[in-house]
């Protein structure tokens, strides 16, 4: 991105090219290894405004997680009018495209999770969002007992980790995947002692 690609947009316009630049500059580095003074040669900017818009490197780290977080829950949003099991597929379909487009962001963000606090932070509300919006669609009229909520949290670190072979070994099919993730997601259901519950 060259500097005067920069030099008339509106300040909407600019942030949301910077948390784009952002996005990719995370994904292909190290955290520890960018400075904002890299960044902002990256941006074809001053390091001054990128100080602006960003108070330092940790906010805009964070917000390119949340701008990417927030991607992912409009893009897999499940239609209210399908049954439980063809809401999950759909949302399922969404987030694999979306990790297919993603794959090095994707596997960077779950291994960094361990050790980088903000990103621990926003995964994990991430999976306590997609835990709740499953159980609702799975038990819309009460409390999900707590072996479910329990197989349904195990399963999407179950997901983390199928996902993140898929994108490293390059060697199933979206389709595989796929099939393999709802086969699990029904096991631990019906292992929960609900097997009639993502039928349809």
């Amino acid at each position: 991105m060259a500097g005067p690609a920069y030099t008339r947009l509106d300040v909407g316009e600019r942030r949301r090219r910077l948390l784009e630049l952002g996005a990719h500059l995370f994904a292909q580095h190290s955290y520890d290894k960018l400075s904002m003074a890299r960044i902002a040669r990256e941006a074809g900017i001053s390091k001054a405004l990128l100080y602006h818009y960003f108070p330092g490197k940790q906010a805009y780290f964070s917000a390119t997680l949340e701008e990417k977080a927030a991607e992912l829950a409009t893009l897999s949003e499940p239609d209210p009018s399908l049954t439980p099991l063809e809401q999950l597929t759909s949302s399922l379909d969404a987030f694999l495209g979306w990790v297919d487009v993603n794959a090095a962001a994707y596997a960077k963000l779950v291994r960094s999770a361990a050790v980088i606090p903000e990103v621990r932070e926003i995964v994990d509300r991430v999976r306590d969002q997609t835990s709740q919006r499953i159980l609702d669609g799975l038990s819309p009229d009460g409390r999900p007992p707590p072996v479910l909520r329990t197989a349904i949290r195990a399963w999407l670190w179950f997901m983390d980790g199928a996902i993140l072979d898929w994108v490293e070994q390059h060697d199933l099919s979206r389709e595989q995947l796929r099939g393999l993730l709802l086969g699990t997601l029904v096991g631990a259901v019906t292992a929960a002692g609900e097997p009639g519950v993502v039928g349809g």
